[in-house]
């Protein structure tokens, strides 16, 4: 694995990739602005599956579970930079602004930006300051965190909606959520934070609901997904165990031939 990440500042960073994929799931603390120089990107939410290529921009909300797959393309590395729109700096941006004529809109899961000029120049300008080996001015960087977040709002009148909403998860629905995000390979820590429960409420309230453990539970639902890519869609194993939430293909086709007595690569012939 080639993995490198340059930071200009704890919030701008140049992450390039080499390898074959690299694979996470995650959810962002911050909203993450990411441009995209070369590669490819496959982003999975629970509803929704989006692919970027270079030069897309686009805007990953915070507290949203999602699966991440980097690939490298056409003899390119994965590259991009990626700008963090953290809480404190929002705070700080829209402390003197009115926001009580905004208009409420159904909140999309992540922002495409097609390619836009301003955005793209704003973040390419910040290219050249990998490069350097002196520190990254702090008044500049906050500048350039500024001007991002114009430039958003410039574009889409209805951002404010999303990015000057400082809540945290509140206590939802388990079953709903979890029906609609069982295939995240998440810690039950976090999906405990994002239903509003600590661990252990989390892991009570799942059993009285459910009437088995949240493991027993995902591992079942996850390969059940499975089966139905492998057989409607016409999938390959491989190209389905990081989508249903397994991390290792070998771990994937024991459990699966635990469940179905047959391995999964047999469904294919």
């Amino acid at each position: 694995m080639d993995f490198h990440i340059k930071y200009i500042t704890p919030d701008i960073k140049l992450s390039t990739y080499d390898d074959k994929l690299f694979k996470t799931e995650t959810v962002f603390e911050f909203h993450m602005l990411v441009w995209f120089i070369s590669g490819e990107t496959k982003i999975i939410q629970a509803d929704k599956t989006y692919v970027f290529k270079s030069g897309d921009i686009f805007l990953i909300p915070r507290n949203h579970l999602a699966t991440i797959i980097n690939y490298p393309k056409d003899g390119l590395p994965h590259k991009a930079v990626v700008m963090h729109l953290t809480t404190e700096k929002l705070k700080q941006f829209y402390s003197n602004i009115d926001l009580s004529q905004k208009n409420i809109r159904e909140e999309p899961k992540i922002f495409s930006f097609e390619k836009h000029p301003l955005l793209e120049s704003c973040l390419a300008s910040l290219i050249p300051y990998f490069d350097i080996k002196e520190s990254f001015p702090e008044n500049i960087a906050s500048l350039k965190i500024t001007e991002a977040i114009s430039i958003l709002r410039e574009i889409d009148k209805n951002i404010d909606i999303i990015l000057a909403d400082f809540e945290e998860p509140g206590k939802i629905d388990l079953v709903n959520f979890m029906e609609k995000n069982y295939m995240f390979n998440m810690s039950l820590e976090r999906f405990g934070y994002l239903t509003g429960r600590s661990l252990s409420t989390f892991n009570r309230d799942f059993r009285k609901i459910f009437q088995t453990t949240p493991q027993r539970w995902l591992t079942q639902k996850r390969l059940e997904l499975a089966y139905y890519h492998l057989t409607e869609k016409n999938k390959k194993p491989t190209d389905v165990f990081l989508e249903v939430g397994f991390e290792d293909l070998s771990h994937f086709s024991y459990a699966f031939k635990k469940q179905f007595g047959r391995v999964p690569s047999s469904l294919n012939n």
